[in-house]
């Protein structure tokens, strides 16, 4: 048995993008798969969603789901036929630290064991329900099954006021259903800014999505809806990989535990002394649960692999919540800074006093920014048409390591939403 230079377990964005690096290394890598190619981000996840953002009907949205998820669908096969790379369909289980059994799905013939020099995991993760006695209700349902309904709830329930929770609120209010949101905490979306978040949901409010916040749910007999969405965040996907065969044990979370090369930290040897390698990247590590993140920590495993350092900064990360309107982050939040002691400065702009959000008729927004003691930029929180692009181009400052004073002498172009920023510097 040929050791592969790369084994990867899992074809998500993380896997798929690891064997694409890997390929164009060189290296001979083989990549295991028991569902469809692209994971949950493609398939049942942000792409999903985002077709039923960008639609006008929920008849229109389902439509356009199952043509664009196939056809991005398409788009990772043709990266996975790279003549480097051999795609087995087929469970994946550790014998020991270096070889990996593939039990083959159904009609499909290749499978048997593997050895690999580098192994990296990259499983995903899936929805977590809540531990409720009536659990099973028939009602209940995961982002997995909203998105393959063919009729649109009259009523639906949202446990969960996080990402997922609040794009299919927002989705699903704007299609005509009626929809409550119910959050244990005391304001949705924790990653974001406090401030931010609750604009973002008093606005929702306003369209008229229900919020009952500071609410556990000890039962579901009395949640009065056709639907139940449970909204209650992830797990990552380790069953079935018999890591105990490899020495792997997660932790308390029930993650894959990673260095800052996303390499376990293991004591881990083959058989004659060698060291192994295995890696475990995207939700699966628990680290940045974003299909982007994932891909980020692709590409810094193969470049450890090839023996190459990188600047990729993992603390500088960016996220969007694709609402209506949006919101995104990245950095540092008001919160944030004054629970860390960090003193800091934040500058405010609103989009109502923007000519373009005016033009547009986007008058709903806020940008926070958030500098530290020396002026430099370490934070942007915002919700709004385009945040998602005002977040990412403040990452890229951000990395830039760029001051506000700095950034208040970048010329930007007139009118659009990017003079926000300008105006958050003043």
């Amino acid at each position: 048995m040929m050791p592969v230079d790369l084994l990867i377990i899992g074809a998500g964005p993380g896997g798929y993008r690891a064997a694409e690096l890997a390929a164009h290394e060189g290296l001979q890598v083989t990549i295991v798969e028991e569902d469809e190619v692209g994971g949950t981000c493609l398939n049942r996840g942000c792409i999903p969603t985002k077709t039923y953002v960008h639609s006008r009907t929920f008849e229109e949205a389902y439509e356009r789901q199952q043509t664009v998820v196939q056809q991005l669908r398409s788009g990772v096969e043709g990266i996975l036929s790279h003549p480097n790379i051999t795609l087995l369909r087929g469970h994946a289980e550790f014998v020991n630290v270096n070889e990996v059994q593939v039990l083959p799905l159904q009609g499909e013939s290749e499978g048997g064991h593997l050895s690999a020099r580098n192994i990296i995991i990259a499983t995903g993760s899936k929805a977590k329900l809540l531990s409720l006695p009536d659990i099973d209700d028939p009602r209940v349902v995961t982002s997995t099954e909203l998105l393959q309904m063919t009729s649109l709830p009259r009523k639906l329930c949202i446990i969960g006021a996080g990402v997922i929770g609040m794009e299919f609120a927002s989705v699903f209010q704007r299609f005509g259903s009626e929809v409550t949101v119910i959050e244990y905490l005391k304001e949705c979306l924790p990653m974001l800014d406090s401030d931010i978040a609750k604009r973002l949901r008093k606005t929702l409010e306003k369209r008229g999505i229900t919020f009952r916040m500071k609410t556990a749910v000890q039962s579901l007999a009395d949640i009065d809806a056709d639907v139940i969405l449970m909204a209650t965040g992830r797990q990552p996907n380790t069953d079935g990989l018999n890591l105990e065969a490899a020495g792997i044990t997660l932790d308390q979370r029930g993650h894959i535990p990673v260095d800052e090369n996303f390499q376990l930290p293991l004591p881990l040897e083959r058989a004659g002394g060698e060291a192994a390698h295995i890696y475990a990247i995207g939700d699966v590590n628990g680290r940045q649960m974003l299909a982007h993140a994932a891909e980020a920590q692709a590409l810094r495993v193969i470049n450890h692999i090839m023996g190459r350092t990188d600047g990729i900064r993992f603390d500088v990360m960016p996220a969007a919540i694709f609402t209506e309107p949006e919101a995104a982050c990245v950095g540092l939040s008001e919160d944030q800074c004054k629970a860390q002691g960090i003193a800091y400065k934040v500058g405010k702009a609103f989009h109502r006093a923007n000519g373009k959000a005016l033009a547009m008729g986007e008058t709903e927004g806020m940008v926070k920014l958030m500098s530290d003691a020396e002026g430099m930029i370490i934070g942007c929180h915002a919700f709004g048409a385009h945040s998602a692009d005002l977040v990412q181009e403040a990452s890229v400052l951000i990395c830039c390591r760029t001051t506000i004073e700095q950034l208040r002498y970048m010329v930007h172009i007139h009118p659009t939403l990017g003079e926000l920023l300008l105006t958050a510097t003043e």
